[in-house]
């Protein structure tokens, strides 16, 4: 178990989370803005959406990884959801983007049956993908490598999407409010997910094995995850970083189309045709560039400080940043995306070290427990990860309303403020919040490295 894995490997499982970035990334940062200037709905209706939705959403990932936890095929636990739910992944996706002629009541339906099973698919291939982690390999510095292969590939599926999603939707469809330029891009995009999915599938393998091979039992299975202490507070650290990241993400598009201007543009060449580059395509395509900067510097620098230490200033200083942030004006175009890298690079440190830590408090579990649970403690990890977009997805809908935005015409001052508050002053508060959690966080490298040799006796002795 404690054999290298393979590049091949670590780039299988790199996949997986290249292909639901993408989907993620999409949704996190443009479907606010499809739902209200493309579908038409309000932007408090979407807002409302984005909380009951994603409150169901969050709860049922844990059912998912109660069920991937007593999933047994000749492929493991985790894999053989990769290889079934890759084509639904991919057509519901496309059904979210998809406009139909309905009057305002049946599209707020439409909208919230097509989301809602868009998140519950996608909770049913990615806690499965995300358990996956715990059980490749039991080293807890291939498991900090992997995550980071993890989110290069993730972020560099993200910053794919973002570079091309302007683009190809004024290609197909002539503008960003088109349509059919929407559905025909998302097809493009779901069937690129698809292939990263079954390549992920085809290139990983499952090793850890629990110690004991006892039947699960759900009550003990809970009530190991209620007492594991270490989980609670990356629950509060994972959420509060969520918010950051949703909140900005969900905000950008407005910023730039109704506070700076998305009027100047960027010629790309593309298979041999030029697209359009704008100002917003920019700001995101350098967020995810950077993004893996800090994926990748965060291994590095994690092994030689710690992951509560890493962590504790990369947020740190994305809070100073974002506060810096609120004081740009329009016309600082260089400024923002300046800061727009730096805040990015430490926003792409936490995330390979919160889900390797996840890992940790897994181990944690199974040492202080003696019951191994691994599904479950991702799914409720998941759980988070939704509740933290949950609060700053509804937040972006209900703070446009509260700000008084409306779609398509020009934004009064106080909207426009509302606007610039939501990309720098409400982001830093809840990176303040993941940075309190973090500090209690009590797993150090020495602990650690005990409970791994400890774990690693008892399986030998059951081998």
């Amino acid at each position: 178990m404690h054999n290298k894995i393979s590049i091949k490997e670590k780039v299988g499982y790199g996949l997986g989370d290249a292909a639901s970035s993408m989907f993620w990334k999409i949704f996190s940062m443009y479907l606010m803005f499809f739902y209200t200037d493309v579908f038409g709905l309000a932007p408090a209706v979407v807002g409302t959406m984005f909380l009951i939705t994603r409150i169901w959403d969050s709860c049922f990932d844990p059912l998912v990884g109660i069920i991937a936890d007593r999933t047994k095929t000749r492929w493991g636990k985790f894999r053989p959801y990769l290889l079934w739910t890759a084509v639904p992944f991919a057509i519901i996706g496309i059904l979210t983007f998809y406009t139909p002629d309905f009057d305002e009541k049946g599209k707020i339906i439409y909208a919230y049956v097509t989301y809602s099973s868009m998140m519950m698919v996608y909770s049913i291939i990615n806690v499965p993908y995300a358990s996956l982690l715990g059980v490749i390999s039991s080293d807890r510095k291939e498991r900090t490598t992997l995550s980071s292969y993890r989110m290069v590939f993730a972020f560099a599926g993200s910053l794919l999407a973002l570079w091309l999603i302007e683009p190809l939707v004024n290609h197909f469809g002539g503008n960003m409010n088109s349509k059919t330029g929407w559905l025909y891009t998302i097809i493009v995009f779901g069937t690129i997910t698809t292939i990263f999915f079954w390549g992920c599938f085809f290139l990983t393998k499952e090793r850890v094995q629990p110690i004991s091979d006892e039947k699960n039992d759900l009550k003990e299975d809970l009530n190991d995850l209620w007492k594991n202490k270490p989980w609670w507070i990356l629950l509060g650290a994972g959420i509060g970083a969520l918010v950051f990241n949703s909140i900005r993400d969900g905000a950008a598009v407005y910023y730039f189309k109704y506070y700076v201007s998305n009027t100047v543009s960027y010629s790309i060449n593309l298979f041999g045709e030029s697209f359009a580059m704008t100002p917003t395509s920019l700001y995101f395509v350098l967020g995810q560039a950077a993004n893996i900067i800090g994926v990748i510097a965060a291994t590095p620098i994690a092994n030689k400080i710690g992951k509560k230490n890493t962590f504790f200033g990369a947020m740190t200083l994305a809070a100073i940043l974002s506060v810096v942030f609120y004081f740009f004006g329009k016309e600082d175009l260089f400024l923002i995306m300046s800061f727009q890298v730096l805040i990015s690079i430490c926003a792409g440190c936490i995330f390979p070290l919160i889900w390797s830590m996840y890992a940790d408090s897994a181990d944690y579990s199974e040492w202080k427990q003696g019951r191994r649970a691994t599904g479950l403690v991702f799914s409720a990890s998941s759980m988070s990860q939704k509740f933290g977009w949950t609060i700053g997805g509804a937040a972006t809908g209900w703070l446009l309303a509260y700000y008084g935005f409306q779609a398509n015409i020009e934004q009064t001052a106080v909207t426009q403020n509302g606007i610039q508050l939501m990309l720098s002053i409400f982001p830093a508060a809840a990176a303040v919040i993941s940075v309190l959690f973090i500090l209690f966080y009590p797993l150090t490298e020495k602990k650690l490295q005990l409970i791994g040799q400890e774990l690693d006796e008892k399986r030998n002795l059951t081998n």
